[in-house]
């Protein structure tokens, strides 16, 4: 049964809200479904909230479904305890409501991940007990499931054993690296539930304490080495994970990649590790990439888990960036799907559509305004901003600048200049541009406080306010009262 919707939109968008619904209403490809469209009488759609909508939305006629424009604000669930449907918020920007049909009105579903994350604090030697336990805690926000304590060859770690200890009180999962067979039996008494790295001639080390142990090839390259590692592990029935060792670029990149490719081929129903940082760290280039076409790889290859770090500051949110692409990996390889409309999450550059309205859209919009508020948008050709006095364009704010008149005040001038500083970022790096949001930096965008902002706004208003008062006040007192 065809779906009845009701798309609740503002005076400017409401034009282009129809053109774009007659077009994913006439895409075969689109499931059956009909609309109307109901302007609430606010010229932004953003604007809208939900005490706004239930005030000027008398009722919703034959809808089975209402949905908002997507930066409305507030609490919805008001308006379907009001109105008796289910009422969703579209995308951001209406141009995105053809992608939003195409996943059916939902999210793709990106709560379900294979690939196992090891979190490797590689200066644990030297950090307290306490400041170990807080950066597991970092990690594990970011999406680790196992706390990696990395030894150092010359350096004591007398506190190892408390350091396991406290994060398995905590409930961790935790693993260690080194080099040193007493490091590697005293972590497997204390608990630890990997070990890495053993080899065929330290594998004795796994049949003394319980943990799983991560094997490794006895000497650089050498796959038959890990073979025999492997085969002692099945043959006396010891849980284990294979690591073939990644290599970074000029130092043996490809061969090594090629080495995971042959020890999937002869051992199919293994578990295998991936250590990930030779390349991450290694490369001066944006791990949201590097981590995509990794953990692609990873997918083909049916790797289970990987070993992660965050050293470099390049390379600061690389534990978070592998979690979105295991789960955006997993997602496509489930839906037989290129890698494509899961998530913004590792696009922190740029768009897929950076510019969703030409320059000859905006300014119809902008022939549509009638109050002195300024708007700003972004097409291929740069800036734009407008208002009912005219509208203007440009790649470079200082050429805007003269047409804003916003010389006598200041906290107006400084909003402009937050927001065309913005558009001329968004214009450059080619990303979407939307007038009084953040930017999207994908996994790497730290959480905003809006308070400032709004604070800002608020009493940008009340100033304009009382100006306006006093000029009306003073426009009075200089009138030349009329004869009695």
């Amino acid at each position: 049964m065809a779906k009845n919707l009701l798309f609740l939109t503002g005076k400017l968008a409401e034009k282009s809200l129809n053109k774009v619904l007659t077009e994913v209403q006439n895409n075969p490809k689109t499931p059956p479904f009909k609309y109307r469209i109901q302007q609430i009488g606010v010229s932004v759609a953003a604007l809208m909230t939900p005490d706004l909508i239930s005030r000027r939305l008398k009722d919703t006629g034959d809808a089975d479904k209402m949905i908002l424009p997507g930066l409305c604000q507030g609490d919805i669930t008001q308006l379907e305890a009001l109105y008796g449907l289910p009422v969703e918020r579209g995308p951001a920007d209406l141009k995105d409501l053809p992608q939003y049909f195409g996943h059916g009105g939902t999210m793709p579903d990106l709560s379900q991940y294979k690939v196992q994350i090891f979190a490797e604090i590689v200066d644990a030697p030297y950090l307290s007990v306490e400041r170990i336990v807080n950066k597991a805690r970092q990690y594990q926000a970011q999406g680790a499931n196992v706390i990696d304590l990395g030894c150092l060859p010359t350096v004591p770690f007398p506190h190892l054993t408390d350091a396991i200890q406290a994060l398995k009180s905590l409930g961790f999962k935790v693993s260690v690296d080194s080099l040193h067979t007493d490091d590697l039996l005293a972590a497997g008494r204390a608990g630890a539930d990997y070990l890495l790295s053993l080899t065929e001639k330290t594998l004795w080390i796994a049949q003394e304490v319980p943990s799983t142990p991560i094997l490794i090839p006895a000497r650089p390259h050498s796959l038959p080495s890990l073979y025999r590692a492997i085969d002692t592990c099945l043959k006396i029935n010891k849980p284990f994970i294979a690591d073939a060792i990644l290599d970074p670029i000029h130092f043996g990149l490809t061969n090594s990649i090629v080495r995971y490719q042959k020890l999937r081929k002869k051992y199919p129903a293994i578990q295998i590790m991936m250590g990930i940082g030779n390349l991450t760290e290694l490369t001066d280039a944006d791990t949201t990439g590097i981590n995509a076409l990794l953990f692609g790889m990873i997918s083909e290859l049916e790797i289970d888990a990987v070993l992660a770090t965050s050293v470099s500051p390049h390379a600061v949110n690389a534990i978070a960036e592998a979690d979105i692409a295991r789960r955006v990996m997993n997602a496509a390889r489930r839906d037989d799907r290129l890698p494509r409309g899961y998530s913004n999450g590792l696009l922190a550059l740029h768009d897929r559509r950076p510019f969703t309205y030409s320059a000859q859209e905006i300014a119809d919009i902008a022939a549509q305004i009638k109050d002195p508020s300024f708007r700003v948008q972004v097409s291929e050709e740069g800036v734009h901003v407008y208002n009912r006095e005219g509208i203007h364009q440009s790649t470079d704010p200082f050429d805007l600048y003269p047409h804003l008149k916003v010389d006598d005040d200041a906290s107006h001038a400084f909003y402009m200049g937050v927001e065309l500083a913005r558009a001329q970022i968004a214009w450059q790096l080619k990303k979407r541009y939307v007038q009084d949001q953040e930017l999207e930096w994908g996994v790497t965008q730290l959480p905003i406080d809006t308070s400032a902002k709004q604070s800002h706004r608020e009493a940008s208003i009340k100033e304009r306010r009382e100006a306006k008062e006093q000029q009306v006040h003073k426009t009075k007192k200089l009138t030349p009262e009329e004869p009695v």
